[in-house]
């Protein structure tokens, strides 16, 4: 069962561009007026995991850094360096293959399946290319 991480964690509130109330624990970006958006593409660069459920507006709570929950695109194993799907799924990424997306974790726990949720190591504060 996934798990949270709760030392050593940095984390952000800004409004929700959105709906999100169905987005937790999903990789989220700010969009050009600094709001909360979902990340809709694997090229996108996350600022982090949805951590609550706003809707359009309201408080979202971002975790940027630390241990936290994640919805898996797929069984990802531990150790597998992850990013975001175009759904805001975390999806394993490959240095060398996937040069435009962004790893931004590692899986520490494990998804069995799509929509699962697995545990993860977050650094979304400064995060790099799979180049």
């Amino acid at each position: 069962m996934a798990y949270e991480i709760n030392q050593y964690s940095v984390k952000i509130t800004l409004p929700a561009a959105a709906d999100l109330s169905t987005k937790q624990y999903y990789f989220v970006k700010i969009n050009t007026s600094g709001q909360v958006a979902l990340c809709a593409a694997a090229t996108d660069k996350p600022i982090g995991v949805l951590q609550n459920t706003p809707t359009s507006g309201q408080a979202a709570e971002v975790l940027v850094i630390g241990g936290t929950k994640v919805v898996a695109s797929a069984s990802l194993d531990e150790g597998v360096a992850i990013g975001t799907t175009s759904a805001g799924k975390a999806g394993a990424k490959t240095v060398g293959t996937d040069t435009t997306n962004y790893i931004v974790g590692q899986v520490i726990l494990a998804s069995g399946a799509d929509g699962q949720l697995l545990t993860a190591v977050i650094n979304c504060a400064a995060p790099a290319r799979a180049a």
